[in-house]
Parts: structure tokens; sequence; C-alpha cells
């Protein structure tokens, strides 16, 4: 790993941290602790409550720093209520997503910074996830899209002393704890409230790199990461069943051109062995459901790609180049 030298640069940036929050009272503590601690300051705290069963006004009473606490009416998913903050952010310079279960090192923002300046041609910053209860051990080095629209985090489960992390561009960041340019936030059009949550970020990922900007992984900024921590684990009938859907919808939104008649047939055959993979792990009803759901859903998802292929400015071998094309998409 090569350390880079940075310095402060809070003064010449407005950064707010955005934290979309779901009966997480618990880790939203300790979240919010570590954002507290950071070398260089937020200039805000945003928590966005998903309508949580438990009521928020005594609890937010409780913690030791500033925080902006809006709380919706309904529960609108990760996609809708980061977008009700992110709209009324343009004024800050970046926006750091963090999931309530995800704590970041004290020098986390500071390091993503030193990265906007060396690369002032990236729009969104991936840091590198640790698993929370065995920090040998990598959550993510940021998220990969493979060919067939499969997708995951990068060095997931593996020992940290096997693959060292480096500083190099990704295909886009896990929005558990990520930077992104407020300005490209808003010119490419925020997460897809569709989606509702699982697969927003890579979605919104794609998207960036449709529009012609790209992704750095930052080594030195960590941060420790539970994981599904309000949905039941990546497993959990909810997470397989919006991941599922929503991997249809991000192959028909945004891969472009003749790569998408081209990977097409290698997209169907990976949602056929997913339903069989899950059928034999006693979810395939729910596979079922969700593929059907997602079909229902193209003719929406096509009305978007449309607009999203329309506004294209990378080129499709710009799009090849940053796809995972290993025969089996292997973890």
């Amino acid at each position: 790993m090569v350390t880079h030298k940075v310095e402060n640069l809070g003064a010449a940036h407005s950064v707010a941290a955005l934290i979309v929050n779901w009966n997480c009272w618990e880790h939203l503590f300790n979240c919010i602790a570590a954002l507290e601690k950071q070398i260089i300051p937020f200039r805000n705290i945003v928590v966005i409550d998903n309508a949580s069963e438990i009521g928020a006004d005594a609890i937010i009473d409780d913690l030791a720093v500033q925080v902006d606490f809006i709380q919706l009416p309904t529960n609108q998913g990760f996609a809708s209520g980061n977008n009700v903050a992110l709209k009324h952010l343009d004024d800050c310079d970046f926006v750091a997503l963090v999931n309530p279960d995800a704590y970041l090192a004290p020098d986390w923002l500071q390091q993503m910074l030193a990265a906007t300046e060396r690369h002032p041609d990236a729009a969104s910053f991936a840091s590198c996830l640790v698993v929370a209860d065995k920090r040998d051990t990598w959550d993510g080095l940021g998220d990969v899209y493979h060919m067939s629209g499969q997708v995951w985090r990068d060095a997931h489960g593996q020992l940290r002393s096997s693959r060292p992390a480096e500083e190099r561009e990704i295909f886009s960041p896990c929005a558990a704890a990520a930077l992104y340019r407020t300005e490209t936030l808003l010119q490419v059009g925020l997460f897809d409230e569709d989606f509702f949550c699982y697969v927003e970020d890579v979605d919104l990922g794609f998207r960036f790199r449709l529009a012609g900007y790209h992704c750095m992984l930052v080594p030195d900024a960590v941060a420790l990461h539970v994981g599904s921590a309000t949905t039941g684990g990546k497993r959990s009938d909810f997470a397989v069943y919006h991941g599922h859907r929503n991997l249809l919808w991000a192959f028909v939104k945004n891969m472009p051109g003749y790569l998408f008649w081209l990977l097409l047939p290698l997209h169907l055959a990976m949602n056929l062995m997913a339903i069989v993979v899950f059928a034999l792990r006693g979810q395939g009803r729910l596979v079922l459901r969700a593929k059907w759901d997602a079909i229902k859903g193209v003719p929406m998802m096509w009305r978007k790609r449309r607009e999203i292929q329309a506004a294209r400015v990378a080129s499709i071998k710009d799009i090849w180049h940053a796809l995972d094309k290993r025969i089996l998409p292997l973890r």
C-alpha cells in the first residue's frame, strides 16, 4: 500500500455527510461518533430517517454533535431517502454517503479529499470497507460489474494481508461509505427511486461512467462496515428480492449500444442460473417473483434507457474496458 501525503483541505472544500437510517439507532450512534472524530470536520451531518418504528426525538437529543434530522412519514428506501437530502445540498462541493452501520476512520475525509486533489477528473471515490467484527478481512474494495450484469464487492471476504489495497480506478463505489462530487451527482440524476434499495449505487455508478466520469479507490480511506444491519443479511428475503429485481433493471437501463444485444444472452443465462441456485437454497419462488416483477418493469426502464443512452458521452470501448470479463463472475 502506498501512503500519500495529505494536507488539511477542510478550508478548501465543503463536505456534507448524509446518512439514511431505518431502525438502526445503535449503529447510528457509533456512526455519528466516528463522523465527529474526523480530522477534517464535515460542514454538516444530515440524517434521513425512513419512518423508524421508534420515535427519534429523545434519541437525537442524546447525540453529542449537531445533526440536521429529517424524519420521513413513510419508509421510502435508501434511494429516495438519499435524494431527499441531496436535492438540498447543492451548495456543498462534495457529499459523503455513509450507512449507519459504517464507521469511518478519523482520517477518512482527509484521505478522500486528498484523493480528489490527485484525481480532479474523477467524480466519485470509494473507500476500503473492513468487516467490523473481523478486522483482518475486507468487506469490499469498491463494486465490480461483470459483463453478465452480475455485481459484487471486490475482495469481499478476503484477508487484508493477502489482498493489499491500491489506489486504482474501479467500476463504482459502494455507497456504504463513498464520496461524490455534488455537481456531478446533480447532473447525472441522483439515485433511481424505483430501485428502493440494493444495486442503486451500482446503477448510479454505471450512469457516471456513461456520462464520461470514473471512480477511484482510495486505499488509505478505511471504514468498518457491519453490513445489512437492518435488512436481515445479504441472503434475507428482502435483500434477495430487491437485489435480483434490480440487477435486471440496471442492465436494461445502462448497458450501451450493441453491448446490450451482445451480452443479453449472457445476462439471461445469469438470471436463469440465479433461479436455480436460489431454488436449491429454498428461495426459488422468491427469486422467480423478483425476476417477474423486473420483467414487468422493463417498459419503464426502457424509457429511462432512451434518455440515459441519448446523453451518453463514454464510448462503447470505454464501457467494455470497465466491465469485468472473466468467464465466470467469481467473487
